[in-house]
C-alpha cells in the first residue's frame, strides 16, 4: 500500500510540473531530446515563466516534443518570422520600393518654373546619398534654380505613424521610429525615420561636441553636457523629449573618451526627409528664386512630369538586414506595404489582414495568432509555439524557402551581418554555424525559434517562447537548443 501511495504521488508531481497535455509522447527515437528537455524545463525559472515549447521534424512536420504548445505567449521579435514569410509570399523575392522625383512645371533656361515633388513609396533603404543623387540628376538636366516649392508625397501609406502600442520610454529611439511613406535612413542598417546623434569631448569645462547624421534642422539640440578631465566617469545620455523634435543630451564626458552615439527617432519622418533633400539640392548648387523653396506636403498631380526615380534593393537582398539585425521599422514598413499591394491601403489594419490571409493559405490556424504589429514590439501580441513551429515548417515548402532561412541569425558566427543577434550566442561545436533562428526580446520576455541539426544530422524545428519572468532566460533557452543539437537518435 505504501508503494502504491508513493507511485501515485510521483504521478501527481509530474502532472503539476508539466501540466495536462504539456509533454509530447515522442517516439523512442527521440528519448535523448525528451529527457534533456524535461530536465531543463523543470528548472524553477522555466516553471515561473509563461512558457511554450514545440520541437518537430523539418522533413515531415512531425512533432517530437512539446511543452504547453498551445499556451499564448508574447513573442517579441519572433513575430518577424510571420511578417517576413508573409512579405515573401505576398510581395515576392523581387519586390522593390520606389522613390521618385517629379515636377508640375517646365524648365526655361536653367530655371524650373514649378514645384519639385519627392514621392515616397515606403522605401526604408533611402539614404542621404540617394537624395544627393536626385539633386545631381536634376542638375544634369540643366536646372540650377527652382521657382517653386519642394513637395513631399507620402500618401502611399496612411497618416498613422505608430501602432499605438509604443511605450513612452521607447518612443525616442530608432527601434520605435515612426513609419511614413517618405522616410530616410542614416546608414545601411536601414533604421528608417531615425538619425545618428554623436557626442565627443570638447574643452574641459565646456560642452561636448555634438553632430547629427544626416544633418537636419527639423530637430533642435539641447546640449546640457560638460567635458570633464580624464579619469572621470562618462555619464552622457542622448535621448529625445517625447512628443517633440528636441534632442536632449546630458551628463559628463571625460577628455579622451570615445564618441558616444545614439540612434534617435525623428518625429515626422516626411519633414525630416524633405529637409535633407533640400540641403542636398543646395549642396549641388541648385538654389531657389526669392520667396520660393518652401517645404510642404501634398500629392503629385496626375499631369506631373517624372524626372528621376530610385528603386531599392530586392526584398531577397533586404531580408537578411531585417531578420539578422531584427529591424523594427522594416517590419512595420512591410506590413503597410502588404496592405497597399494586397488590399489597396497602406495601413496596419490592411497589412495585418493580408498577413492573416496568407497564414490561412499555408494552413495556419489564424485564430491562434493575436497580433497588432509586424515587429513584435507590442506586448499585446500573443502566439503559441505550436503555431510558430507550424509556420517554420510550412515555409520550407515555399519556393523562397532558402531566402527565408538564409536571412535568419546564425548561432555563434561572430560577424554582424551573418550571426546577427545570435553572433554571441550558441557558440558551441553543436550549434556554431548550424543553428539558424530568430531571437525575441522584450522586458521579461525572451524567445527563440528556428532550425538546428542533431548530432545525427537531422534537421529539427524548435520554438521556445517565454514571458512573465524577470529572470534572464537566455542561458536556459540556449541550453535547451544546445541539448537538441547534441542529441542522437536511439
Amino acid at each position: 500500500m505504501k508503494r502504491k501511495i508513493t507511485w501515485m504521488a510521483a504521478i501527481l508531481l509530474a502532472f503539476s510540473l508539466f501540466g495536462e497535455h504539456s509533454q509530447a509522447e515522442a517516439s523512442t527515437d527521440y528519448t535523448h531530446i525528451r529527457n534533456a528537455a524535461n530536465s531543463i524545463l523543470s528548472d524553477s525559472r522555466f516553471q515561473r515563466s509563461n512558457t511554450s515549447v514545440t520541437i518537430r521534424k523539418a522533413s515531415t512536420g512531425e512533432i517530437v516534443y512539446f511543452f504547453h504548445p498551445d499556451k499564448a505567449v508574447t513573442p517579441a521579435s519572433t513575430m518577424k518570422l510571420m511578417t517576413g514569410a508573409s512579405a515573401l509570399g505576398l510581395l515576392g523575392e523581387d519586390h522593390r520600393f520606389t522613390t521618385s522625383m517629379w515636377t508640375n512645371g517646365k524648365k526655361v533656361s536653367k530655371t524650373l518654373h514649378g514645384n519639385l515633388y519627392l514621392k515616397g513609396q515606403g522605401d526604408p533603404t533611402l539614404l542621404k546619398a540617394d537624395l544627393t543623387n536626385f539633386a545631381k540628376q536634376l542638375k544634369a538636366q540643366g536646372i540650377v534654380r527652382i521657382n517653386g516649392s519642394i513637395v513631399g508625397d507620402d500618401t502611399w501609406f496612411d497618416s498613422q505613424r505608430t501602432t499605438g502600442a509604443i511605450q513612452k520610454e521607447d518612443e525616442p529611439y530608432y527601434y520605435a521610429a515612426q513609419i511614413s511613406g517618405l522616410t530616410i535612413s542614416p546608414s545601411t542598417d536601414y533604421d528608417a525615420g531615425s538619425m545618428i546623434v554623436s557626442a565627443s569631448p570638447g574643452a574641459v569645462g565646456g560642452r561636448a561636441k555634438v553632430s547629427l547624421e544626416p544633418m537636419t534642422s527639423v530637430v533642435s539640440v539641447s546640449n546640457q553636457t560638460k567635458t570633464v578631465p580624464r579619469g572621470y566617469a562618462n555619464t552622457v545620455k542622448i535621448t529625445r523629449k517625447s512628443g517633440t523634435n528636441t534632442i536632449v543630451i546630458t551628463g559628463n564626458i571625460p577628455v579622451g573618451a570615445g564618441t558616444k552615439k545614439e540612434w534617435i527617432s525623428v518625429s515626422n519622418p516626411t519633414a525630416y526627409t524633405l529637409d535633407v533633400f533640400k540641403r542636398a539640392l543646395l549642396a549641388e548648387g541648385i538654389h531657389f528664386a526669392p520667396g520660393q523653396g518652401k517645404v510642404v506636403t501634398g500629392s503629385v498631380p496626375t499631369f506631373a512630369t517624372p524626372l528621376a526615380e530610385k528603386k531599392s534593393q530586392t526584398l531577397k537582398q533586404l531580408l537578411p538586414v531585417y531578420m539578422k539585425l531584427s529591424n523594427n521599422t522594416i517590419a512595420e514598413t512591410l506590413v503597410k506595404e502588404m496592405g497597399q499591394k494586397v488590399n489597396g491601403e497602406g495601413s496596419w489594419s490592411a497589412g495585418i489582414e493580408a498577413m492573416r490571409t496568407y497564414g490561412t493559405s499555408i494552413g495556419l490556424d489564424m485564430s491562434q495568432w493575436r497580433f497588432e504589429d509586424g515587429s513584435g514590439l507590442s506586448y499585446s501580441n500573443r502566439l503559441t509555439s505550436r503555431q510558430v513551429s507550424e509556420l517554420l515548417y510550412a515555409v520550407r515548402q515555399e519556393s523562397w524557402s532558402n531566402t527565408f532561412v538564409h536571412s535568419l541569425p546564425v548561432g555563434g558566427v561572430n560577424n554582424r551581418i551573418t550571426g546577427g543577434t545570435l553572433r554571441y550566442r550558441l557558440d558551441t561545436t553543436a550549434t556554431r554555424g548550424i543553428t539558424k533562428a530568430k531571437t525575441g526580446s522584450l522586458r521579461n520576455t525572451k524567445a527563440l525559434a528556428g532550425y538546428t541539426k542533431t548530432a545525427d544530422g537531422e534537421e529539427l524545428i524548435f520554438t521556445i517562447l517565454t514571458d512573465r519572468n524577470p529572470t534572464n532566460m537566455i542561458p536556459l533557452i540556449d541550453r535547451l537548443v544546445i541539448s537538441i543539437s547534441n542529441a542522437k537518435r536511439k
